[in-house]
């Protein structure tokens, strides 16, 4: 069966159900502790013949997993999402299922959607629901996208939340959650909490579309002149705390998109750009939406991308980036003194206390991995460190501190590579990220001038 079928059938399984969302904290602890059981089982059982050979899955069992994703949403749902596109120690058509939940889950009823809308925008609602499509486009993590009409003759796409998501969310981060302990496994360091933090603070901002729409206005802004990229409009008149109506875009998904067999220039611009909006948008605006995952986008005519979810967005205070800016050139320089100096400038190490200082080079280093390399290349992802690779240093990596502002630049950096690897897109990655480095320098001299900011 091939990875398209896969994902199709998934997508119909999912759709066949209904959106039945648990939200209490024993309720979901339960459910995701079982989830986490048969995920485990499914992902480490291996053949008889070796423990290098491909698992041999069960795709029941694996359907049940992913169901179970789609219907917990949330952190759950969101994980699904990051082991499908990130290379992780998973096997390769159990990664094939995980990606429809970049697009899909159970939905809720549309009288229920209707019956939302109609609370929240009242007359405005109503003239909304008036000639809105019953069946999704997309279904996520905390929403699910209806397309609809405006009175003008505007064709839109209304992001209507889940009832009680913001609930489940914080009984996600609970005490003793299941979130925490995927945080912990995926994240191993000795500031556990300040990453459960940041996840917390960022899921439940997600669950305010006021803020999306305020984001989404931003980057709209932002990129307004850009060759490639672009960022759908917000109808503010019809957005709420729950609702969020945008344009509606017509395009294709990555993989529908390189069916179409597209030139080796047209996905280096288009992977450029990709690059441009997730690390760019950092060192420039001090700005980043830290949610990669293709159902984020849409591949237009042109060639372009829309730009479609801006709810996990991070403000970066200007001289944690300073930092951040200083840890890439000690990179890009490969040099042990600004290296040190950086970190300790991020708190992960403490000036005369001894550290494993080959060990975290090398973990950073992996971690960049193309962005350290000055020519033109793809993104092999035999050079990043996979996630499997982190879970084995675990114990090494509790003594290194990390922020908890790196949660989300974990993400970009194993998400965007893998997607940049799934277009097939060169470029000299190291190149691009200095530009945006020097950038950032000029703007502000002040906050550059340590040792390790200097211009690699």
């Amino acid at each position: 069966m091939n990875s398209k079928t896969i994902t199709t059938d998934m997508i119909a399984q999912l759709l066949a159900g209904t959106g039945s969302l648990p939200s209490s904290s024993l309720g979901r602890i339960g459910r995701m502790g079982a989830m986490a059981l048969r995920g485990g089982r499914l992902i480490f059982r291996q053949r008889k013949k070796g423990d290098d050979e491909e698992p041999e899955l069960d795709m029941d069992s694996v359907a049940k997993l992913v169901s179970s994703m789609g219907r917990l949403k949330g952190i759950a749902m969101k994980m699904g999402q990051i082991m499908s596109y990130i290379d992780m120690a998973i096997p390769g058509d159990m990664r094939k299922a995980l990606a429809a939940l970049q697009t899909h889950a159970q939905p809720m009823p549309f009288e229920q959607v209707r019956g939302l809308i109609i609370d929240e925008l009242r007359e405005r609602g109503a003239r909304l629901v008036a000639d809105m499509d019953p069946a999704p486009i997309s279904a996520a993590s905390i929403g699910q996208v209806h397309r609809s009409r405006l009175p003008r003759d505007e064709d839109v796409a209304v992001k209507v939340q889940y009832p009680e998501v913001a609930r489940a969310i914080r009984a996600d981060f609970g005490p003793a959650s299941v979130g925490t302990q995927l945080a912990s496994l995926f994240y191993p360091n000795a500031r556990i909490d300040r990453f459960v933090d940041e996840a917390r603070a960022r899921f439940l901002e997600e669950c305010d579309y006021l803020h999306e729409a305020g984001c989404q206005d931003r980057f709209r802004e932002l990129y307004k002149d850009h060759p490639v990229l672009f960022v759908p409009k917000v109808y503010p008149d019809y957005c709420s705390e729950k609702v969020l109506t945008t344009e509606f875009i017509e395009g294709a998904s990555l993989g529908e998109y390189l069916e179409t067999s597209p030139s080796q220039e047209e996905r280096d611009r288009l992977g450029a750009a990709l690059f441009e909006f997730y690390l760019g948008s950092l060192f420039r605006h001090q700005i980043y939406n830290c949610d990669p995952h293709p159902g984020n986008y849409l591949f237009c005519p042109g060639p372009k991308i829309a730009m479609l979810d801006h709810g996990c967005t991070r403000q970066f205070e200007t001289r944690f980036v300073a930092k951040l800016a200083s840890l890439t050139r000690a990179l890009h320089r490969d040099d042990p003194g600004d290296l040190h100096t950086a970190l300790l400038g991020l708190s992960m190490v403490r000036e005369g206390k001894e550290y494993d200082f080959d060990m975290i080079r090398g973990f950073l280093r992996s971690f960049y991995g193309p962005m350290l390399v000055d020519e033109v290349t793809g993104v092999d992802l035999s050079q990043t460190l996979e996630m499997r690779e982190i879970i084995k240093k675990k114990k090494q990596l509790l003594r290194f501190s990390l922020p908890g502002e790196f949660l989300f630049l974990f993400r970009i950096r194993f998400g965007l590579m893998s997607v940049l690897y799934a277009l097939g897109a060169r470029a000299n990655w190291y190149r691009l990220e200095k530009s945006y480095l020097d950038e950032f320098t000029a703007a502000h001299p002040v906050l550059s001038t340590t040792p390790a900011a200097s211009s690699a």
